[in-house]
C-alpha cells in the first residue's frame, strides 16, 4: 500500500474544503466592509505567508492543517486606529456579523451543490437498482421480493442506480415506516412490494443496512472477464491487462466473476497464481492483492473492473444522467438530504440509539480519500461532497468556539435586544473548547481502533 495514494488525496480534498470555507467569511466580511487582517489556512506559526490586497491581508499557510481561520479587525483583540473602528468586525450590527459567520458553512454547502451539480450532468456509470435476496432474507421476503426485481421507484421517488436505493431506504428506515416499492420483474411485468422497515436496526457494525433488510445486488452469471484496471492498482504492477479471461486461482477452476471476487477479497496481501487466457494463450500471473480496511473489516482488493456483465440484454450497469435543471434540484435536494440526515444520526447518537463508534477521524477519512480516488474521479468528488456537507453541518452546532455556537450568541443578542456579557461568553468558549477537544480525541481513538482492528 503506497501511502502517498491516500494522503495526497485527503490533502487535496481537506485543503479545498478550508479554503471554500474560509473564503465564504473572507468574501462576505469584505462585502460588509470588515477589514481582513489574516487568511490563514491551518492554525498555529504561519510557514508562508504574503501579503496582497487593497488592504494588505496576510495569506498564511500554517503548521497545523486541520482548520483554518480569517483573523478580522476587532477592537476585543487589539487596539484599532479611530479611523478605521467603522471597519472592526465587532462594531458592526448583529445582522452583518450573523452572515459573516454563517459565510462558511454555508459555503461548504455550495461546494457540494456545486460538485454533486456536475456529476448529475456529467453522467456517472452505476449499479442498476436491481434485487437478489441476502442470506437473511426475512424482510424482503415478507414484501415478496423476487431475485432479479428492479426497482423503478420508492414511495412514487423514482430510482435510478443502487446509490439511490441505499439512500432512500435508510432515510426511511429512520422514520421506521413501511414502503411501496415499485419493481420491474425480469419478465417484464411492472409489481409492488410493501417493505415493512419498522424496527430496522439502523447502527450494526457488521452488515450494511441493506442487508439486513434482506437485499443483495443481483448479479447475472458473469464471466470472469477483466475490464477496466485501476492505475497503481495490485492488477496493474502484475500485468494483468483489460480482456483477460481469468480461467482458475491457485489451481482452482473459476466459473464467473462473483467467485473471483470472493477468491481476492480473502486472500489481502497474499500472493495469488493466477491463471488467465490472453488472446488464444493460457499464461501464469502471480497478482497479490492490496489489503483494505473498511468499517473494521479486512478484505483484498486488486483494481479491476468486469467487462460489460451482460446476459439475457440485461446490463448490470447503466449511465446515469439528469439535464441542467434537473441536475441541479437534485443537488440541493440532495444536500439537503444528506444534512438533515447528519443531524438525525448526531441525535440518535445523543440518545443511545447509535453508536459513538461511528465518529470517524483524519485517519478513517484519508482512507477514504485514498480509496475513493482510486475507484475514479465520480467517486472521489462524491467522497468531497459529502465530507464538505459534515463540515457544514459540524460547524453549525451551536458548540462555543464553533460558528454554530457565535450564531447561537447572535440569535440570543437579537432576541433580547443587546449583546451577552463578556463573562458568559468566555465561560461558553471553555466549555465549547472542551468538548472540541474530547470529540476529536474520540474520533483518533476510533481511528486507531479501527486500524488495531484490522
Amino acid at each position: 500500500m503506497n501511502l502517498l495514494n491516500y494522503l495526497i488525496p485527503f490533502a487535496l480534498a481537506l485543503g479545498l474544503l478550508i479554503l471554500v470555507h474560509e473564503l465564504g467569511h473572507y468574501s462576505v466580511a469584505r462585502w460588509c466592509g470588515v477589514k481582513v487582517l489574516r487568511f490563514s489556512i491551518g492554525f498555529g506559526k504561519p510557514l508562508l505567508v504574503r501579503k496582497a490586497g487593497p488592504d494588505g491581508t496576510e495569506w498564511a499557510l500554517s503548521a497545523f492543517p486541520l482548520g483554518g481561520y480569517v483573523k478580522m479587525l476587532d477592537e476585543r483583540e487589539a487596539p484599532v486606529e479611530a479611523t478605521e473602528l467603522h471597519r472592526a468586525f465587532n462594531r458592526q450590527s448583529v445582522y452583518r456579523r450573523f452572515a459573516i459567520v454563517a459565510a462558511g458553512p454555508i459555503a461548504n454547502f455550495l461546494l457540494a451543490i456545486v460538485l454533486y451539480w456536475g456529476l448529475f450532468v456529467a453522467g456517472t456509470d452505476e449499479l442498476r437498482p436491481r434485487l437478489a435476496l441476502s442470506d437473511t432474507p426475512a424482510i424482503a421476503q415478507a414484501a415478496g421480493v423476487r431475485d432479479g426485481d428492479l426497482v423503478l421507484a420508492v414511495d412514487d421517488e423514482a430510482v435510478r442506480s443502487w446509490q439511490d436505493l441505499r439512500w432512500v431506504l435508510l432515510r426511511h428506515a429512520l422514520d421506521d415506516r413501511e414502503v411501496v416499492l415499485q419493481v420491474r420483474t425480469l419478465e417484464e411485468v411492472e409489481a409492488f412490494r410493501r417493505l415493512d422497515l419498522a424496527g430496522v436496526q439502523i447502527d450494526d457494525g457488521n452488515k450494511d443496512l441493506i442487508l439486513r433488510i434482506g437485499l443483495k445486488p443481483w448479479r447475472p452469471l458473469i464471466p470472469a472477464l477483466i475490464g477496466r484496471i485501476a492505475d497503481g492498482s495490485a492488477a496493474a504492477r502484475a500485468g494483468l491487462r483489460s480482456g483477460d479471461e481469468v480461467l482458475a486461482i491457485e489451481g482452482q477452476a473459476i466459473a464467473g466473476w462473483g467467485e473471483l471476487v470472493a477468491q481476492v477479497r480473502d486472500a489481502a496481501g497474499r500472493s495469488l497464481r493466477f491463471e488467465v487466457l490472453r488472446e488464444g494463450q493460457r499464461l501464469s500471473v502471480d497478482v497479490t492483492p492490496d489489503e483494505i480496511n473498511e468499517n473494521g473489516e479486512r478484505f483484498g482488493r486488486i483494481g479491476v473492473a468486469v467487462a460489460e456483465p451482460l446476459q439475457g440484454g440485461l446490463s448490470m450497469f447503466a449511465e446515469v444522467r439528469y439535464g441542467v435543471g434537473e441536475g441541479l434540484v437534485k443537488a440541493v435536494r440532495q444536500t439537503w438530504e444528506t444534512s438533515v440526515l447528519s443531524l438525525q444520526m448526531i441525535g440518535r447518537m445523543i440518545t443511545g440509539e447509535v453508536s459513538w463508534k461511528n465518529i470517524s477521524g483524519p485517519v478513517t477519512i484519508a482512507d477514504y480519500a485514498g480509496q475513493t480516488a482510486q475507484l475514479g474521479l465520480s467517486h472521489y468528488l462524491k467522497f468531497v461532497a459529502l465530507i464538505s456537507i459534515s463540515l457544514g453541518v459540524l460547524n453549525l452546532l451551536p458548540i462555543p468556539v464553533l460558528d454554530g455556537g457565535h450564531l447561537l450568541y447572535y440569535t440570543v443578542e437579537i432576541i433580547k435586544g443587546g449583546p451577552i456579557p463578556e463573562r458568559i461568553m468566555e465561560i461558553g468558549q471553555q466549555i465549547g473548547l472542551t468538548l472540541l477537544i474530547m470529540l476529536m480525541a474520540f474520533a483518533f481513538y476510533n481511528d486507531i481502533n479501527r486500524l488495531i482492528s484490522g
